[in-house]
């Protein structure tokens, strides 16, 4: 079968990881906090963004350690099993593909500005187009696609550039607008900081694609980790600084009942041109998400068809272009109808809890992958613990339907894998997820132990101490 090409470099994957995480979401999850904290959610957005920088984290130890294409499946299937492997994989799945389903959507409802009123078969025509053309650009190469994706990730973040030095410019010549739209800074309490958490961590969401096309990456020991740092310290920074203008340009109670808020902030700057040049920006911004989210993960069902998990002929590569086109097209068409069909907040309650259930596993498998592996960064213990804990805290602050049809979701895939996984796989099953609970929980007791006999140091040094100056 032939190898799918490592073409892309440092650069490449930086960008991968920002074109990937900055997409529609920060063009509407400005108003989210808002409508829940009021000024204070720009304080949650430091805060969720430090969460999703620790579970990145977890990632990049992960796949410097498996530097191997499939990502997070890969990882909890070298950590823990096939089984284990095949349903990080599959949940992974479910919820890239309702996530880049998104994009088609939200693309029509912008472009709306520029267009209005567009017609039913309009919009499903420009839906089939924008599908085809980023599928098209995938197909033909991973080095176009990566190139493709650079050029559009400058292209999409260059309009919120712009609206943040001139909102920053703008404060300096008129403070009085920034302290007024910031006083009082928590209007509404703190009651809200969790939930408005959860909703901003998904616009952090993304770095988990950057690990699926390790064997398409150059040096990807070294490369990913990096690449993974780098682009999660510019993109928290980025969201903050943005939402901090856009906060100070608008006042939150408007912000809380606006769909386009970064439309609106460029308004408040520039007028009518504002508002048409930041909804360019989300166009440009929307195809560019897209296209690294299509070009991750279409590696997903590739990996597992490789393994023999799903149907054999995903794992196909072009042998001229080097691409898994099987699994592209059939990506395509899956998100097609979805984008057709589906509405914009069904699909995400779809992905979200799929995506956390990815999270969790993969942090867990930080401690085994470090017995079996050597070679790789070690983070300190604590980040997949924190990993762990935040990844659970997200899923329970999720809607019970959020759960219900997650899970639901999840448990389908037990059929798919027995009927696809070869009869030594399904018979290890069992055996592979009671080794992972029984790692888990001496995991913790380690750690309990460790704290314990931490805490007693603490209280001798306190002693010692008492006695010295007593």
């Amino acid at each position: 079968m032939p190898e799918l090409n490592r073409s892309l470099g440092l650069y490449d994957v930086v960008s991968l990881v920002i074109g990937t995480i900055v997409g529609a979401d920060i063009y509407i999850a400005a108003s989210f906090g808002a409508g829940l904290l009021g000024p204070f959610s720009v304080v949650a957005w430091v805060i969720a963004g430090v969460m999703a920088i620790i579970i990145a984290l977890c990632f990049a130890e992960c796949s410097s350690r498996v530097p191997q294409v499939g990502g997070p499946y890969a990882y909890a299937k070298r950590a823990f099993g096939d089984f284990t492997g095949f349903l990080t994989g599959w949940s992974l799945l479910i919820a890239s593909w309702s996530a880049i389903a998104v994009f088609p959507l939200a693309f029509v409802a912008y472009l709306d500005f520029f267009i209005p009123h567009m017609s039913q078969t309009l919009q499903i025509i420009i839906k089939f187009l924008f599908v085809l053309f980023l599928t098209i650009v995938n197909y033909f190469g991973v080095r176009q696609a990566g190139r493709a994706n650079d050029i559009l990730t400058i292209l999409k973040i260059a309009p919120i550039l712009i609206l943040t030095f001139a909102g920053i410019a703008y404060f300096i010549i008129k403070p009085s607008l920034l302290v007024a739209n910031f006083t009082p800074i928590a209007p509404l309490g703190f009651s809200g900081l969790g939930s408005a958490i959860v909703l901003i961590f998904w616009a952090y969401v993304g770095f988990e694609l950057v690990t699926v096309p390790s064997d398409e990456i150059i040096n990807s020991k070294r490369t990913i980790p990096l690449a993974i740092g780098i682009g999660m310290g510019v993109i928290a920074l980025f969201y903050i600084l943005t939402n901090f203008v856009i906060l100070g340009l608008v006042p939150w109670f408007e912000l809380s009942t606006s769909t386009a808020p970064l439309a609106l902030a460029g308004y408040a700057l520039v007028g009518a041109i504002g508002a048409g040049f930041l909804t360019l920006g989300a166009l440009l911004s929307i195809s560019g998400s897209d296209e690294a989210g299509i070009l991750s993960s279409a590696r997903i069902p590739y990996a597992m068809a490789a393994d023999g998990l799903l149907p054999r002929v995903l794992a196909k590569v072009h042998p001229k272009y080097g691409t898994p086109y099987v699994a592209l097209i059939a990506q395509s068409i899956v998100t097609l109808i979805a984008a057709i069909f589906g509405t914009i907040d069904k699909l995400i309650i779809l992905s979200v809890f799929t995506l956390l259930f990815c999270y969790l596993l993969t942090c867990i498998s930080v401690f085994p992958l470090r017995k079996k592996f050597t070679e790789g960064i070690k983070l300190p213990w604590i980040i997949p613990v924190l990993g762990v804990i935040i990844s659970i805290y997200i899923m329970t602050q999720c809607a019970p339907s959020q759960i219900i049809i997650g899970s639901a979701l999840i448990i389908l895939g037990i059929p798919v894998y027995v009927i696809f996984a070869p009869r030594t796989e399904i018979k290890t099953a069992r055996r592979d997820l009671r080794l992972g609970e029984d790692y888990v929980s001496q995991t913790i007791e380690r750690d309990e132990i460790f704290l314990a006999k931490f805490i007693n140091q603490v209280n001798e040094l306190i002693k010692r101490t008492r006695n010295r100056f007593s």
